[in-house]
């Protein structure tokens, strides 16, 4: 079997992240190229996993990779997307893939044109207990999912960009989005949001602008509600992503992607403990990596990353105006 080509955009963090993910796939896929703007960075992120460095898309993509990850700062957008799709690169976008619609819809559409494959990196969804919910409500087990409840709280100045909300978005933006992913995966698509935000903690903190309290409530015409809520004040150094999922016939509290205790509460109530080790990423791209052999759309398509920034956003301008909006 012929290994992908796998070229990186974006050599931080998370790119680290995924180029780690691409090494434990090495049977499957290999990354042969990097890029990003600081010529020095690139080079030493390159060295560190075996590829080659640039300071160009275009180069990188004339390179003839299969599959390039995008893993810029979500201001860092400018169409890199829409260029590697129109050079027949299947992609890896990480959340938020934009700021505001225009840009995710341009995505969207230009991959939908092209006819790669195109995923999103809502990653959490691969996790174990994740997916053991999914094949309970698939299976009939769970019944109606009616109230999905979810917190992201941490405590850090992150890197400097994510302190601009011009560039981040807010942390409901760029963080709460992956509980709020999976409130829309679990609810389906809200008719309303309502939310409210706050700089309380950093207000004195040069350059912080962005919202560090927040919350948001999903409103459903049938009666289902979705309540989420962040904060940027919580313990320093703990990163807790808690949610819970109340259903007809069983109720999840999930302490991350791979743990979680089921009660199953028609009858004698029976639990269910989840608790496994798959790493999310490498869970994610081996996903893309058969959507493109078995020319299948990706378990996370890139259609899914707008419809959650969406609403993400009209938290966002609730806020905002200080009203419901109505989606």
């Amino acid at each position: 079997m012929k290994r992908l080509r796998v070229g990186l955009l974006g050599c931080g963090g998370i790119g680290a992240r995924h180029a780690t993910a691409v090494g434990v796939l090495k049977d499957e896929m290999q990354l042969v190229g990097c890029c990003g703007r600081n010529e020095s960075k690139v080079r030493e992120f390159a060295a560190r996993f075996g590829a080659e460095p640039f300071t160009e898309l275009r180069r990188m993509l004339d390179s003839q990779i299969d599959l390039l990850i995008v893993a810029l700062p979500p201001f860092a957008h400018t169409g890199q997307v829409e260029q590697a799709v129109a050079a027949g690169t299947h992609v890896l976008v990480e959340k938020p893939i934009a700021l505001d619609m225009t840009r995710a819809r341009s995505m969207v559409d230009a991959a939908a044109k092209a006819g790669v494959v195109a995923a999103c990196g809502f990653m959490y969804r691969f996790g174990a207990a994740v997916k053991r919910w999914d094949a309970a409500v698939k299976a009939g087990e769970a019944g109606r999912v009616g109230l999905f409840t979810g917190q992201f709280h941490c405590n850090a100045l992150h890197a400097d960009w994510w302190r601009e909300r011009a560039k981040s978005g807010g942390q409901m933006v760029e963080q709460l989005i992956h509980i709020v992913d999976l409130a829309r995966h679990q609810l389906g698509e809200p008719q309303t949001v309502y939310a409210r935000t706050a700089n309380f903690f950093h207000r004195d903190v040069a350059g912080y602008d962005s919202d560090d309290v927040s919350a948001i409530v999903l409103g459903y015409a049938d009666g289902r509600v979705g309540v989420l809520n962040a904060t940027n004040g919580a313990v320093p150094g703990q990163w807790t992503k808690l949610w819970q999922i109340v259903a007809e016939r069983m109720t999840g509290r999930f302490t991350g992607w791979n743990t979680a205790t089921l009660t199953h509460t028609i009858g004698a109530p029976r639990t269910e403990e989840i608790d496994e080790q798959i790493d999310v990423f490498v869970a994610q791209l081996a996903d893309v990596a058969a959507a493109i052999r078995e020319r299948r759309p990706p378990a996370v398509p890139l259609s899914e990353g707008a419809g959650t920034l969406r609403i993400v956003l009209a938290a966002r301008q609730s806020a905002a105006e200080g009203r419901e909006i109505s989606l």
